[in-house]
C-alpha cells in the first residue's frame, strides 16, 4: 500500500533530485540571531514508513561485559544500526555476526553503509557514520555458508576497542534467505564463532534502546507546495516525538515492546516541492545541544552530500539559534533531503525554509 503511494508520488514528480555545488555555499542569508525558531510556522508533512526491518542495537550502550547486545533474524531488506561503548576495564572487540541455519548458502548484499570508531571522540564517530553513509554507494556481497556464519564487517574483527571507546555503524543490506544478525562484544583474542555458540544476551539498560522496527525508511511529503513569496519562513521539525513521532517496535530478545527514542537508524526521505517564484534558502538547526552529522541532497537529478556542520565537527552547543546553510535552490525544481539522526548527537532538529534575501 505504502509502496504504491510512493510510486504515485515519484511518477508525479518525474524523478528525484540532487545537490549541486551551490548547495555547499557557506554564506548565511538570514541572521540566526534575529530568527525565533520556536515561533516559526510548522510546515505540515504527511509521514509514512516503508522498506524492510530496522535492527537497532544501542542497549546496553555502555557494555559492561562480554555477550550479545542484540540479535534478530532478517529475510529480505534490512538495516542494522549499532552504537556501543566498551565499558569494561579491558580491551575488547565489537563485531556483527551473520548466522545461517538453512541448508543453502545465504547471499547478503550490502548496498549502503557507514562505520565509525573505535574512538573516544563520540561526536566524531557518529558524524563519520553519517558522512560515509550518505556519500557511499559501493556494494559488496557477504556469503554466509549453509549451517554456518560469517562476519558482516571484517574490519571489526581486527579492531581493538579500548575501554570507553565507541563503535557505531549503519548498514543497509538484502538477505536472499533468513539470516540471524548478532551484535556482540568479546575478548580481543576470542574466536568469534566459538564465542557466539555459548554467548548470552546481555540485559538492556534502563533506556532499552534496542529492538526491531518495521519500516526502516520514513517518507515525508508536504501538504502544500512551498511558495517563498506567500509562505515566508517556515520550519519542519524532526525527531521530537510530537510533530515527528518515534517508532515502536519489539525487542526480539524478550518480546517486549520498545520505543526508538530518537528514531536512530531511520532514514528520512523528504520531498521539498516549491513554486518557481525565486530562490529558497534551506537551513538545518539543532535544537537539543551538540550535534554532528551529515545528510544527502538531491537537486535537479544530481546527488550530493553535506556534513552538518560543514566547517567544524559539531555545533548547537553555544546557542539554539545556530544554523547550517544547506543550500540556495531555485524554486520549482526537484529537491529532496535525506536525513538520519546521528549517533551521539542531540535531538530534535529543524529544517528551515526561507526566501533567499
Amino acid at each position: 500500500m505504502v509502496l504504491k503511494w510512493i510510486t504515485t508520488w515519484v511518477i508525479a514528480i518525474v524523478a528525484i533530485m540532487a545537490a549541486g555545488s551551490s548547495a555547499l555555499a557557506a554564506n548565511r542569508d538570514i541572521d540566526p540571531s534575529q530568527v525565533n525558531v520556536l515561533q516559526l510556522t510548522e510546515w505540515q508533512m504527511t509521514t509514512s514508513n516503508y522498506g524492510g526491518k530496522l535492527l537497532l542495537s544501542d542497549s546496553p550502550e555502555m557494555v559492561p561485559a562480554d555477550g550479545i547486545m542484540y540479535q534478530d533474524t532478517v529475510n529480505g531488506e534490512g538495516r542494522l544500526f549499532f552504537h556501543h561503548v566498551n565499558a569494561t576495564t579491558e580491551p575488547k572487540k565489537i563485531v556483527v555476526l551473520l548466522e545461517n541455519s538453512g541448508s543453502e548458502p545465504a547471499n547478503v548484499t550490502v548496498y549502503q553503509h557507514g562505520l565509525g570508531g573505535p574512538s573516544l571522540d563520540y561526536l566524531q564517530v557518529g558524524k563519520a557514520v553519517q558522512t560515509q553513509y550518505f556519500a557511499m554507494r559501493d556494494t559488496y556481497l557477504v556469503e554466509v555458508p549453509a549451517k554456518g556464519s560469517t562476519q558482516l564487517i571484517y574490519q571489526l574483527n581486527d579492531a581493538v576497542v579500548e575501554p570507553n571507546m565507541l563503535v557505531n555503524g549503519m548498514y543497509d543490506f538484502h538477505a536472499d534467505q533468513p539470516v540471524t544478525v548478532k551484535v556482540m562484544m568479546l575478548p580481543v583474542n576470542a574466536n568469534v564463532n566459538k564465542f557466539a555458540a555459548t554467548a548470552k544476551v546481555l540485559p538492556a539498560d534502563k533506556w532499552r534502546l534496542r529492538g526491531t522496527f518495521e519500516g526502516k525508511d520514513r517518507m515525508l511529503i508536504p501538504h502544500a507546495i512551498y511558495d517563498p513569496k506567500e509562505h515566508g519562513t517556515v520550519a519542519i521539525t524532526l525527531a521530537d516525538n510530537k510533530t515527528d513521532v518515534y517508532m515502536k517496535g519489539i525487542d526480539a530478545t524478550d518480546g517486549s515492546e520498545v520505543l526508538n527514542y530518537g528514531n536512530y537508524g531511520v532514514v528520512y526521505r523528504m520531498f521539498m516541492p516549491s513554486q518557481a517564484s525565486g530562490k529558497i534558502s534551506y537551513y538545518l538547526n539543532p535544537r537539543g545541544g551538540e550535534y554532528a552529522g551529515a545528510l544527502g541532497i538531491k537537486y535537479q537529478y544530481v546527488p550530493g552530500q553535506m556534513d552538518t556542520p560543514a566547517d567544524r565537527l559539531f555545533f548547537g552547543a553555544a546557542t539554539e539559534q545556530e544554523m547550517q546553510l544547506l543550500g540556495n535552490f531555485d524554486g520549482g525544481q526537484s529537491l529532496w533531503f535525506s536525513f538520519s539522526p546521528p549517533g551521539a548527537s542531540n535531538l530534535p532538529v529543524k529544517i528551515i525554509l526561507t526566501p533567499k534575501q
